[in-house]
């Protein structure tokens, strides 16, 4: 496939990976008002979205778990990391600081990202890069009200800013983790393996009770209607669970971390719009301003060239990462890096 329609295509399916997790907020509010808390949604989400992967990714193995054993600090650490350990953070922060703040600084994760390669490559980012940075950045800051007053108020509590800082560190874990060279595991089963690992983990956090585990009712308000709680579990497990991490695992893959992380930032806009659109919620003209200004930031990132990494002889600057021989941090940042090894967008 020539590159300009393979470049099109991988930005496809990270669009499309955005707007699957854009979903999950307007599905799991109708379970939080009828009682649910937060950790028993996210234990449930992410658990069965790992079962409705489990039979797929058994039948792409061929019933073969040798290529997942192999791949196993791979699994373990996205699973850990990027699922379970974002989730438990998230939730912690929002506990104690306001929803809108904890989602600007978790969504700052492309900004880690940003600065891992200045650090790592001791050259400051091209013009494209900060121009996109800055962009995206103020986006944010209008979608999720931050700027404009609609974000909720609430006193600001360190505890609750390290939470979401941990929250921004397991995002860019996702799209760091997810970039690396899959070697023979197909996203899919690695999206049920790392699913069912995060769920697993979360599960025994459940079980200590440092946080509120707690189902409501039988039946939610979705859309008007009495729905019923499995319904609604299905939904959330199949699209912004499994379909979701499917596509977003792909799309790094192919894009490089730093270019997926900042399409990501369009699941905050998605989540705008299907809240607008499925619960009637309102969607200010601060909100399609800050949707644009994520668009053309995601644009100029996408434009940049990659930077050129120098070559290095010191074997500890060029270790593997869990199961990736070799894999340096610039080729996962940018596969069309001098140094990339992955396939180039």
């Amino acid at each position: 496939m020539p590159r300009s329609r393979s470049g099109v295509a991988s930005l496809g399916i990270a669009i499309a990976s955005a707007m699957a997790f854009g979903t999950s907020g307007t599905l799991v509010k109708p379970l939080l008002e009828s009682g649910w808390s937060p950790v028993a949604a996210v234990v449930v989400r992410v658990v069965a979205g790992g079962l409705v992967l489990l039979v797929p990714s058994l039948l792409v193995l061929r019933g073969d778990l040798r290529p997942v054993w192999r791949s196993r600090w791979r699994v373990l650490g996205y699973g850990a990391f990027a699922v379970a350990g974002t989730q438990l953070a998230y939730f912690a922060a929002i506990q104690r600081i306001p929803v809108g703040m904890a989602l600007l600084i978790e969504y700052l994760a492309p900004l880690l990202l940003v600065g891992v390669m200045w650090v790592r490559t001791r050259r400051m980012p091209r013009a494209l890069v900060l121009t996109g940075s800055a962009l995206s950045v103020a986006g944010l800051l209008l979608v999720i009200g931050v700027v404009g007053g609609t974000a909720a108020s609430g006193a600001v509590d360190p505890i609750g800013i390290l939470y979401a800082a941990l929250a921004a560190l397991g995002l860019a874990a996702y799209f760091l983790i997810g970039a690396m060279p899959g070697g023979d595991v197909p996203p899919l089963a690695f999206a049920g393996s790392t699913l069912l690992v995060g769920g697993a983990l979360l599960g025994i956090v459940a079980l200590t009770g440092l946080l509120p585990f707690t189902v409501g009712p039988p039946d939610a308000i979705l859309l008007g209607a009495q729905v019923p709680d499995w319904l609604i579990v299905a939904a959330i497990a199949l699209v912004p669970t499994a379909l979701a991490y499917v596509l977003g695992i792909a799309a790094t893959g192919r894009l490089g971390a730093r270019t997926a992380s900042f399409v990501g930032l369009a699941e905050v806009l998605f989540a705008a719009v299907f809240s607008w659109l499925l619960l009637g919620e309102t969607l200010t003209p601060l909100q399609l301003v800050g949707g644009a200004l994520i668009v053309g930031g995601i644009a100029c990132v996408r434009l940049a060239p990659p930077d050129e990494v120098p070559a290095t002889s010191d074997p500890a600057a060029s270790a593997s990462i869990g199961d990736a021989p070799a894999t340096d941090v610039e080729a996962l940042l940018e596969p069309g890096s001098e140094r990339g090894r992955l396939p180039a967008a």
